[in-house]
């Protein structure tokens, strides 16, 4: 996950569809902040990337539209699309990550009175669970966002089992981390001994880090830089932040889990 400033096509440019959308939408004050949602029905979601969308299919929301397409790596290289600001017009809920500035630009050149929902967006189990409620609330969809964390709690320790099972010798390996993967260390119950980033590592923290002897080192593949420690003989473990387009959360747990099989494997 990256803290990018965002590339935002000119407003001026979008204005003739912005115009036309918000006449097909009525005129509506843009200060609005409650959603008007489809009586007896789920909300209409609109999300800026998928991880968004997981958080939101999580948390039981079916009508979702992802913004960035997944194959886009580094959404500030998107540019909204007329389609896209359609969406947004007919939205009940616009959800976006407090490092993505555009989220609130292209609610505003929609023309939408949508309401806006910062999600924090980081994987670490407690915080997926915290979020994954807050939203339920927001859409009136606590029943699936119950069954959905009942599900994910079991595959979570799962997978922490196994993971703890492959340890090499038998004892949690020492990583490196950086700050935006740290929740698969958790995951593996690794031993953190140092974090990086986002900012460029400096030549003094290469050596700090590097003193401290990690096992592995748990990249970011949204932002990644290379290899992070050479010559230290710490493996790289590339971790996913991001989920597909199925928007399945859980996936991305698998993928890293498997990652970390096969690196404390070669251990």
């Amino acid at each position: 996950m990256a803290r990018t400033r965002v590339r935002i096509p000119s407003l001026l440019a979008l204005s003739a569809a912005a115009l036309l959308l918000t006449a097909a939408c009525g005129n509506s004050d843009p200060s609005t902040v409650d959603a008007v949602r489809p009586q007896g029905g789920k909300p209409s979601v609109v999300v800026t990337t998928t991880w968004e969308g997981a958080f939101a299919k999580a948390a039981g929301a079916e009508d979702i539209k992802v913004i960035v397409p997944q194959s886009v790596h580094h959404a500030p290289d998107y540019d909204p699309k007329p389609s896209d600001l359609a969406a947004v017009a007919k939205a009940d809920f616009v959800l976006y990550a407090p490092f993505e500035p555009y989220a609130a630009k292209i609610k505003e050149a929609a023309g939408s009175k949508a309401k806006l929902v910062e999600v924090e967006l980081d994987n670490d189990p407690t915080k997926v669970s915290a979020e994954v409620g807050r939203l339920a609330g927001l859409f009136g969809t606590a029943e699936a966002a119950t069954q959905w964390k009942t599900g994910f709690d079991t595959e979570y320790a799962k997978l922490n089992r196994e993971l703890q099972a492959g340890w090499p010798g038998g004892r949690s390996p020492s990583v490196v981390t950086q700050v935006f993967t740290a929740w698969s260390a958790k995951l593996a119950g690794a031993t953190t001994v140092g974090t990086y980033g986002p900012e460029a590592v400096t030549p003094a923290q290469l050596a700090e880090l590097a003193a401290k002897k990690p096992e592995l080192v748990l990249d970011n593949a949204h932002m990644s830089t290379g290899t992070v420690l050479p010559d230290s003989g710490a493996k790289q473990v590339k971790i996913v932040n991001y989920p597909g387009e199925d928007l399945d959360l859980l996936a991305v747990y698998r993928n890293a889990a498997a990652e970390l099989k096969k690196a404390m494997g070669a251990s």
